[in-house]
Formats: structure tokens, sequence, C-alpha cells
């Protein structure tokens, strides 16, 4: 298994090298003159010049994109002028709060979209089928954010159940932090729910009409015991493989509810760096979530290690 992780991680590198570039070209591609907003439209000539030098703006690009490059691969994303403090720190100040919207909205659609999925393959074009690909089309069409404003409408303005906005320490007030995650989590849920129940929907209909079905059926196996512990465990690679591909899609989601929310997340520090044309803090957000995607990923490459360990072995 060492061998496994260690060669999906070699395997991140170029990948994470890559994004460096991008955000790095996209960044000084978006115009304007980071050094000018930092010194502010006040300032002199000779103050732009000398803070442009401080930040290093006065060399070439190759050299500027060298340097910033391994500064990454030290754990170093940069230096905030517009704050006064080191991106990285800044990033991971950050990072609870989505991770606490993400992870939430995930474990909620896993709940739900899975046992939905197993109900209609094994009601397979019945009642029951057709309810659970209806649901998950109305759930497909309906964008997190979009979702988020219903949510808010009726649970906040109408019931006045939860809150509308903000974000507990879960430290100082465990039953405020999970009170304010159930909105967000539920806007960023909806899509995935939709994406998993089909997902795990498809992969149990093929399970389910194999020959080694037939035969837990014919060894008087109860219903139960077929579904989830045959059909299901040899249809959770497919399933792996869409819950690993569209946590990427989660995160992006929670970045945008959080907006609607007033979550203090990644969203709203994407949001205010790109107000502030904070250069240094928007490459060092687009390098973070890639890692986190990278992480990811890894993570369901072990996973697949784990169910099938045909796949460790040929790994090698």
């Amino acid at each position: 298994m060492g061998r496994y992780v260690g060669k999906r991680l070699l395997s991140a590198i170029p990948v994470l090298f890559i994004v460096g570039i991008i955000a790095f070209v996209l960044s000084h591609l978006s115009g304007g003159d980071p050094a000018r907003v930092v010194a502010g439209n006040d300032a002199t000539q000779a103050q732009v010049e000398a803070i442009r030098q401080q930040m290093g703006l006065n060399q070439s690009l190759p050299i500027q994109l060298w340097q910033w490059m391994i500064n990454i691969f030290h754990g170093n994303l940069g230096y905030s002028y517009i704050l006064g403090e080191q991106v990285t720190p800044t990033i991971l100040s950050h990072i609870f709060p989505t991770l606490s919207v993400a992870l939430f909205g995930e474990a909620i659609s896993l709940v739900v979209a899975i046992p939905l999925g197993v109900l209609a393959a094994d009601k397979h074009r019945r009642i029951a089928d057709k309810i659970v690909l209806a649901f998950a089309t109305l759930t497909t069409s309906l964008p997190s954010f979009l979702a988020g404003l219903l949510l808010m409408i009726v649970f906040v303005l109408q019931l006045k159940l939860l809150p509308a906005s903000g974000f507990v320490d879960p430290n100082e007030d465990f039953a405020g932090y999970f009170s304010h995650l159930i909105l967000p989590g539920v806007s960023v849920a909806t899509l995935q729910i939709a994406i998993i129940s089909r997902m795990t929907r498809s992969s149990m209909i093929d399970a389910l009409g194999s020959d080694y079905m037939r035969t837990a059926s014919a060894k008087g196996l109860t219903r139960s015991r077929q579904l989830w512990v045959h059909a299901f465990k040899n249809s959770s690679i497919p399933i792996l493989t869409i819950i690993g591909q569209s946590f990427g899609e989660l995160i992006a989601g929670a970045i945008v509810v959080e907006t609607v929310f007033d979550v203090p997340g990644i969203g709203q520090l994407v949001v205010n760096s790109i107000l502030r044309r904070d250069y240094q803090m928007i490459q060092g957000i687009m390098i973070f979530v890639a890692l986190v995607f990278i992480i990811v990923n890894l993570i369901t490459d072990v996973l697949y290690a784990v169910v099938d360990p045909r796949i460790r072995e040929r790994s090698f």
C-alpha cells in the first residue's frame, strides 16, 4: 500500500506544477499593476517603483515564476502585500468554514443519495424508480446558490427555524455551529444527491442482473443482504469514482454558497481578493484548491485499492 500511495503522490507533482504555471500566467494577464494597487492612487512613481522592486516585479516573468514555484514546493504560497501577511496562514484561517460546509454537504448527499440509488435499482422501472429519477432531475437543474436562496426563504423567513447567515466556532457553541451549517450544507448537497443517486442506480442495476446475484437469491439470502453485501460492494468502484470527481464540484459549490450565507471561508476570501486585486492571494488560493483536488483523488485511489486489491496489484 505504501508504494501505491507513493506512486500516486509522485504523479501529482506534474499536476501541481502545471496548475502553478496557469495560476501565475492568468494573474499576470488579468491587467493592472499590483505595485500601484499596493501603493495607492496618490503614490508617486518613485514610490510605486520601490514597491515593485520590493515585490520582485522588476525581474523578468520567467524568474518570477521560477522563484514562486520554488517557494510553493517549500510550502510558501507567497506574501500578500495588500493584507501585509503570508498567504498560507491566511488561507488556512479560512479553510475550516469551507471544509465544514463541504464535508457536511457530502455527508448529507451520501446518506440520502446512496439509499435512493439502491432503492431505485431494486424497484427498477417501477413507481419508486421513477420518483427517484424525477427527484434527481429536479436537483440537477437547481444550482446550489438558488437552492440556498429557496431554503433561506422557507426555513429563515417563513418558518424562522434556522439562522440566515454567519458561522460559529464549534469550540464556543457546537449547537450554533451545527445549526449554521444546515442550510449551506443542504444547498451544496442538492447537486451531489442527483449525481451520486444516478450513478448508484446505474451500477446497482448492472450488478443485480449478474450471475452471482442469481446465485445469492437461490441460496435464500435476504433481499437486504443481496443488495448491500453483494450488489453494492461490487458496484462500489464506479460509485467511489463519481463521489471523488463530484467532491471537487462540491468544494466549488461551497465557495459560491458561502457568499449567499456570509460564511467566512475560502469563497469570501476569493471575492475579497479579486475586489482588492490581491494577485498573490488569488494565486495561492488556486494552488491550494488544486492541492485539495489532488488529495481527494489520492483518497479515492486508496479506497479503490481497499475495495478491490487487484487494482493495487496491477499498479506495481
